[in-house]
């Protein structure tokens, strides 16, 4: 089970800032069907029908190049998978704990939500909220797969009650600003604010329109009349991603120097500060150096470790009393497995 865990999380970390390099480099339409490339099973095979549409079209986001990246994204994804349906199936073989044997089916039935949310990405020709879904699935996924794998190294921590309710707000707040990033990424807003800390030489800029930014149900680049989205609504749409990391770095700061004086988890703790900085400076830095590609993937790549690292906490954390038995179980685990 480990080895199948640590296989599956291996691929995962890969597969989810690949489909960010594929969305941010224009390749998401590279095989605009799906689950094969024009029907065939590689863009090797559909190469005629490629080049003729590139041809046509040479900036356009049908390409050789592109086609290729979107299907070794999907190429992984299926290995992904077939990974984690081993690691279900295992797992009710050998009759593990009913928690692994839960966990495991829970991970399966992501997979298979999350290959859907592919599918339509492409079907329903990259759909923002499609988009942001897709995103915050396979992070959720790297982040369960992460959990699971270090459970046998990090023992459950005893903190009082306010403690663990702040570490599952800090939770809830990353993917709700991760579903902001996307929401940003799929809607081309991500150079609409200019300038850091203010966004455009001003704190709350006057042409922010709200009215159509978040209507989840529109097309790309549309608003619900079918009208385009103005600059405005890129505005909003950005400005409240700014807002959504001040709150979040407020509840992880909060959450840091809390557990200043806690011993069994400070190597987390400096973990979990030292992704909060990393991830704030590449998103300044994709601000003032324009989106450079590599640094927008590795923001996105940020945002996956940072929400695997603080739910991996948020798991940990229980009841002083649950953590003492805990404890004590493991100890007489270890003792009985040395006696035999």
């Amino acid at each position: 089970m480990h080895h199948l865990l640590m296989l599956a999380l291996l691929i995962a970390c890969v597969v989810v800032p690949l489909g960010a390099f594929v969305r941010l480099s224009d390749a998401g339409l590279g095989c605009p069907d799906w689950p094969g490339c024009y029907g065939q099973l590689s863009p090797a095979h559909a190469r005629d029908v490629i080049v003729d549409i590139h041809s046509a079209d040479p900036y356009g986001p049908v390409s050789m190049a592109k086609a290729w990246k979107e299907m070794i994204h999907r190429y992984l994804a299926a290995g992904l998978g077939g990974v984690i349906l081993l690691l279900c199936i295992t797992a009710w073989r050998r009759r593990l704990s009913l928690s692994s044997r839960m966990i495991s089916t829970l991970l399966l039935l992501a997979v298979v939500v999350q290959g859907l949310l592919g599918m339509w990405t492409v079907t329903l020709l990259l759909k923002p909220v499609i988009v942001s879904l897709h995103l915050i699935g396979g992070m959720l996924i790297v982040a369960m797969l992460a959990t699971l794998a270090s459970q046998r190294f990090l023992p459950p921590h005893g903190v009082a009650l306010w403690q663990r309710i702040l570490a599952w707000a800090l939770v809830v707040a990353l993917i709700a600003q991760i579903l902001l990033g996307g929401w940003v990424s799929s809607n081309y807003a991500a150079l609409a604010c200019q300038g850091f800390p203010q966004c455009n030489g001003q704190w709350q800029p006057a042409e922010m329109r709200f009215d159509h930014a978040f209507h989840l149900t529109r097309e790309l680049g549309m608003a619900p009349d079918g009208g385009l989205l103005s600059f405005g609504h890129l505005v909003a749409i950005h400005w409240v991603h700014r807002v959504g990391a001040g709150l979040v770095s407020a509840l992880l700061l909060l959450l840091v120097w809390c557990g200043r004086h806690q011993a069994d988890w400070q190597g987390q703790r400096r973990v979990l500060l030292l992704l909060w900085l990393l991830q704030i400076a590449l998103g300044v830095a994709n601000v003032l150096l324009g989106l450079p590609l590599a640094l927008a993937v590795a923001h996105n790549a940020g945002a996956m470790l940072l929400l695997a690292c603080a739910l991996m906490l948020a798991l940990r954390f229980t009841s002083p009393l649950s953590a003492a038995v805990a404890v004590r179980a493991r100890r007489f685990a270890r003792l009985s497995g040395e006696q035999a």
